[in-house]
């Protein structure tokens, strides 16, 4: 009796059609992502005391510059799978998005869009950080109908079965080509994902991290990740030194992650001055809204109460000239009243 090889399937297909319209599972998932990170950046902005509505505004600008960023960042840094068509530098359910890129120009254009609102960005930064990494790790799914984002040949039971024209195009080692299961890494990076998201809200609530401490963790925690995630991956990748270009990338900004988290919490004074001076910028709009209401309020009790007066005066004037003609008259004249 034959030995049972378990694995995980790759799935039939990558899209589906809705008449003329067609809907890749990539693009997909990263809309189910970016819409389950606005409603838990809401929800966390609203706890420390912000406008949710501000969430919207902020995503409306930073979403298609992450798109931009990522694209940008996956063309430069592979360029051999762009797809060989006039569109292909756009195509982003073909090659996908490089993360780095995406979060870099979005986290730009957000601090743009806080600043003109008067709103300290390092505590949206922290409010959105946890909400990044569950975002990204829906968006992995995506991944997995693309029959993308894998590791080296495996026999491990969880491990990912590449039919094989995805294994020459995906510019794995030729001496790889003959196995057919290889290492899930987009599952490895939905799991860290998760958890690391995770652990960032359990901080928020049990530690006091001051900010952007959230974000700063985010950044090292998720490329500290990839360095483990490059070592496994054979997917095409520029190489330098015989390491993989994201490898450096990340080995950097995990480094830099660890170092801003520690100015921020051993130098917290800049970053608490913004804060401060966000929050009174904020309460000066407040109070200048409720002087101007309440001014409004005053001239319209003002108008209100002049008007009756208005149409009260030609009845006093009326009454004076009565009494002043009946002290010129003739005291006999006056009747006494009496019978």
């Amino acid at each position: 009796m034959g030995k049972t090889v378990a694995y995980l399937p790759s799935p039939s297909i990558s899209s589906f059609s809705i008449g003329p319209l067609v809907i890749h599972f990539y693009a997909l998932m990263y809309l189910v992502g970016i819409t389950v990170a606005i409603i838990m950046t809401r929800r966390r902005w609203h706890a420390v005391g912000g406008d949710p509505d501000l969430v919207g505004d902020i995503a409306l600008w930073s979403v298609p510059a992450g798109i931009i960023g990522g694209r940008i960042y996956f063309d430069i840094t592979t360029p051999m799978d762009i797809p060989h068509v006039w569109y292909g530098v756009f195509a982003v359910w073909d090659g996908g998005l490089g993360i780095w890129g995406g979060i870099a120009l979005a986290a730009v254009v957000g601090i743009w869009r806080l600043r003109r609102a008067g709103v300290s960005a390092t505590l949206f930064m922290d409010a959105v950080a946890p909400a990044l990494l569950v975002a990204q790790g829906i968006g992995r799914i995506g991944n997995y109908f693309n029959k993308e984002l894998f590791g080296g040949p495996t026999s491990l039971p969880w491990g990912l079965e590449i039919p094989y024209q995805y294994r020459v195009s995906g510019g794995i080692p030729v001496q790889d080509l003959r196995f057919s299961t290889f290492q899930p890494t987009f599952l490895y990076e939905l799991i860290f994902d998760f958890a690391w998201a995770a652990a960032l809200i359990w901080l928020g609530h049990h530690r006091k991290i001051k900010p952007p401490g959230l974000f700063a963790l985010y950044v090292f925690g998720y490329s500290a990740y990839r360095i483990f995630e490059e070592s496994l991956r054979v997917d095409s990748s520029k190489y330098f030194f015989g390491l993989r270009l994201n490898m450096y990338v990340a080995s950097v900004l995990a480094i830099v992650g660890v170092i801003w988290f520690y100015r921020t919490q051993r130098h917290p004074e800049a970053v608490e001055a913004e804060a401060a001076q966000a929050e009174a910028a904020q309460a000066e709009t407040v109070q200048a809204e409720t002087v101007q209401a309440d001014a409004a309020q005053a001239e319209t009790a003002q108008a209100t109460t002049d008007a009756p007066a208005a149409e009260d005066e030609p009845v006093a004037e009326e009454a004076s000239e009565v009494s002043e003609e009946s002290l010129d008259r003739d005291p006999a004249e006056v009747p006494d009243g009496r019978g």
